[in-house]
């Protein structure tokens, strides 16, 4: 096993044609950076020219011309910066009278970084880390990295021809140039994968989005999870004819609970005997009461005797007759969604007392609106857990970058890293 051999290998450099000259390795400087120069030349018999497509035979023939010299950023040897000083083979076709270069797989035409770089790149934009430091660590640019991204982007295709029986609808703060303030963020229900991400989240918007889906496959779909965004429903209605709508149980829950809790605020204000100890235990009030423990006798700060959770509750909620009110009803709703109790759940909002606050009155309204749909949601057991947890991602990602300018860009990112973009071979960029 020769030397040459060895030093091409550990530079993971395949190409034949590529000879390391006698004394191919130096130190150089680049600015304030060494670098490990490797020199090599690059030549070989053409078949054909690659100005004028012409083939070399007895009659089309072509002679060397010289060569030119490219510095080539390879990756990485020992963390020191290294280039390969390629002496690429000149050549002058006797048919247009016009001179081209020797090609190889290293580098493309015109390029001075090498496909390899790229293709770390390529793979290293898949982490959560930013554009910027992945340009460090590779000595290239910002604007190589965006480059890079973009040609992810180009390659997209979405497939409009099917969609999954189980969808999950949801949305992200988008970015400054986007058309609008959020982006619409679709996954599948069952898998939580990914499906594709759309600038804006208006009804306008979607509604082209999905006629460009055949009706195949919007008929495919069978449940759709939501949050309560009424152009949501109207979109379902007019773009999924075999769809069941399904109200997202955090949502639920998180609507009655934030009731509640501007009750207790609200109360709060205006008892000054009573207003650390609303202001402190307001976790508490909030709990479901099978998670109340009733047991566990501990002092409480605000309070001068032993207690146990509940009793702090039933001290707190009794200091007002619509606290108490208001906690009753949260109570029972709660325990319905969370037993999937649907009959008693319709009861309840059938039932309510006047003297309930006004946050939870307009709560129990908009539940009897969406009565329907909470009826789908406490009969499946899908929620929108999966497309929350992909969008906590996508904020820790955009985070990360200190943000995104082109919604265009950023999108790639997201499916890159999603792994919805697949890398390319080195030699494909």
């Amino acid at each position: 096993m020769s030397q040459e051999y060895c030093i091409l290998n550990l530079l993971n450099i395949e190409d034949k044609n590529v000879k390391l000259i006698e004394n191919f390795y130096k130190i150089e400087k680049f600015g304030n950076i060494k670098y490990k120069v490797i020199e090599a030349i690059l030549s070989y018999e053409p078949v054909y020219c690659h100005r004028c497509g012409c083939t070399f035979n007895k009659e089309q023939t072509y002679e060397k011309n010289g060569f030119k010299t490219s510095d080539i950023l390879m990756l990485d040897v020992c963390n020191h910066g290294c280039i390969l000083r390629l002496h690429k083979q000149r050549f002058l076709c006797h048919s247009c009278n016009k001179k081209f270069f020797a090609r190889t797989k290293i580098v493309n035409d015109g390029c001075f970084i090498s496909n390899q770089v790229k293709y770390a790149i390529a793979l290293e934009l898949k982490n959560k880390i930013s554009e910027i430091d992945i340009a460090k660590r590779y000595r290239v640019s910002p604007n190589t990295v965006e480059r890079i991204i973009d040609s992810y982007y180009d390659g997209q295709k979405l497939y409009k021809h099917h969609l999954p029986e189980v969808l999950s609808f949801d949305e992200f703060k988008s970015v400054k140039s986007a058309d609008g303030a959020m982006s619409f963020h679709m996954c599948d229900g069952k898998t939580g994968k990914t499906i594709d991400i759309v600038e804006d989240r208006k009804l306008n918007s979607l509604m082209k989005y999905f006629s460009y889906f055949t009706h195949k496959a919007r008929s495919n779909v069978k449940l759709i999870v939501i949050d309560m965004y009424s152009p949501y429903i109207s979109l379902i209605k007019k773009m999924f004819p075999n769809a069941d709508i399904i109200i997202d149980k955090f949502h639920l829950v998180n609507l009655i609970s934030t009731s509640l809790n501007k009750t207790r605020i609200n109360i709060m204000k205006k008892d000054k005997k009573n207003y650390n100890k609303l202001k402190r235990y307001w976790k508490l009030i909030l709990k479901s009461q099978d998670e109340l423990n009733n047991s566990k006798w501990r002092k409480w700060r605000c309070f001068d005797k032993l207690m146990t959770q509940s009793d702090v509750v039933s001290y707190l909620i009794n200091t007002h007759v619509e606290l108490k009110e208001t906690y009753e009803i949260y109570q029972n709703i709660l325990y319905s969604i969370k037993n999937n109790k649907y009959n008693n759940l319709e009861i309840i909002l059938n039932k309510t007392s006047n003297k309930i606050s006004s946050y939870m009155k307009t709560s129990v309204k908009t539940l009897k609106e969406y009565l329907p749909y909470i009826k789908n949601t406490l009969s499946n057991p899908y929620h929108n857990g999966f497309v929350e947890g992909n969008n906590n991602f996508i904020k820790v990602l955009k985070r990360i970058a200190f943000g995104f300018r082109s919604f265009r860009r950023f999108k790639a990112r997201i499916m890159i890293c999603k792994n919805l973009l697949h890398v390319k071979k080195a030699s494909a960029f």
